[in-house]
């Protein structure tokens, strides 16, 4: 199941389960979830690409489960298995390190995964799928050296009988106490807003708009506003005005897509404060903050500058694309129409993106928030600034300090 093709999932606490190939992973997970998500085999590199299970556990919640390729898969397509896996690695909130019951006493590999994990503040679970076999003097020479090397992280060692129902739910408790204590924020809207007040939506349909819907963050807010009991007012650009002479008092806030920010700005009424659904969405799946500081460095490019546009969706470019056409429009206006913009989408994202003057992130709806703060940090580890659509937007209308921000 392709999480790019199941968006709900990017909201979803993310548990990746990883280990040496034949551990005994794909076995684990069908008993974990009582399903059969991935296919089990003796033969070695069954699972290739990572699979992706969304599905609710109690007491766990709603949940993203996914199976990964063998970490030291030798096969003809090793390599390009392992970026997958470490792709996996990169959106996982919870880790599960399989170890099977029987084999080497060597357990650096799964050491040094645990350790990479750990050193992220990413919670580990090690498990040995004992399956009901006593246990031998290799598994506790094994689990000593686990406990041993990942003292004073947050992680637990478990002994499993995937066999055992019993054993199972014990597990999934297990798993419910590593929880990360911060999940990300709990609202879109923050604080800005209190239950019942009234909220304005400003959502050009223009010709990104998908036929016959609204985009995820639209729709994400609009469910939160209504979970709040708010008043929900949605209109388009060219109908605001009217939109608001209707209304008895100005809303409390006023959210809009980036691309009209200035319109917008200019004509809402003084008390409403104004953000917008990317700028939301940068302190949802981000850190709006870091963002706000990578803005001010848009004043320091040149016609010679390198930008890099961040995009997760993978739709078809269309005329007036926010992100491929737009910024780089606005950028090239005031820079020169030399400046290079390059546009990565979907995964597609550097592991050094050290070659860049600056990164703008699109709103991240399609990723959970622990793969986009990786993102984030591959750029404070490469030294280059970054923000993301609303925030440049605004810097660059001359706005930025007079939005509303969580």
């Amino acid at each position: 199941m392709s999480e790019l093709n199941n968006t709900p999932n990017a909201n979803r606490i993310h548990i990746g389960i990883f280990g040496r190939t034949n551990s005994g992973k794909s076995t684990f997970i069908n008993s974990f979830t009582g399903q059969q998500v991935s296919i089990v085999s003796k033969v070695a590199g069954t699972t290739t690409d990572p699979v992706y299970k969304a599905m609710e556990i109690n007491p766990l919640g709603p949940c993203v489960i996914i199976d990964t390729a063998g970490l030291e898969d030798k096969s003809e397509l090793g390599s390009q298995r392992q970026e997958k896996t470490e792709l996996a690695m990169a959106k996982t909130d919870i880790a599960v390190i399989v170890l099977p019951a029987e084999g080497s006493t060597d357990c650096t590999l799964e050491i040094n995964l645990a350790k990479g994990f750990a050193a992220k503040k990413i919670p580990v679970l090690c498990i040995f799928n004992t399956f009901g076999k006593p246990v031998d003097a290799d598994m506790n020479i094994r689990e000593q050296a686990l406990k041993n090397a990942l003292s004073g992280t947050k992680k637990r060692l478990l002994r499993v009988d995937c066999s055992s129902e019993t054993e199972v739910q014990k597990l999934r408790m297990a798993l419910a106490e590593l929880m990360p204590e911060e999940f990300g924020p709990e609202l879109i809207t923050g604080g800005l807003l209190e239950d019942g007040d009234m909220v304005l939506l400003v959502m050009p349909q223009d010709i990104q708009a998908p036929k016959n819907r609204l985009i995820l963050p639209q729709v994400q807010t609009i469910r939160e506003l209504l979970d709040r009991k708010c008043t929900v007012v949605c209109t388009v650009a060219d109908r605001m005005k009217e939109a608001l002479s209707r209304l008895a008092e100005a809303p409390k806030l006023i959210i809009t897509d980036s691309q009209v920010f200035g319109y917008v700005y200019d004509n809402k009424p003084a008390e409403s404060m104004l953000t917008s659904f990317s700028v939301l969405f940068a302190a949802y799946k981000g850190d709006l903050q870091y963002y706000i500081e990578g803005a001010r460095h848009i004043d320091s490019l040149t016609e010679n500058s390198r930008v890099l546009i961040a995009e997760c969706c993978t739709h078809a470019p269309l005329a007036e694309d926010i992100g491929r056409v737009k910024i780089p429009n606005m950028l090239k206006k005031r820079f020169g129409a030399g400046m290079k913009i390059d546009v990565k989408s979907g995964t597609d994202f550097p592991s050094d993106p050290g070659e860049y003057d600056l990164i703008i992130q699109c709103g991240g709806c399609m990723f959970n928030r622990r793969y986009i703060l990786s993102r984030i940090q591959k750029a404070k580890d490469s030294q280059v600034p970054m923000t993301n659509y609303g925030v440049t937007i605004a810097h660059i209308t001359g706005i930025l300090d007079k939005i509303a921000t969580i």
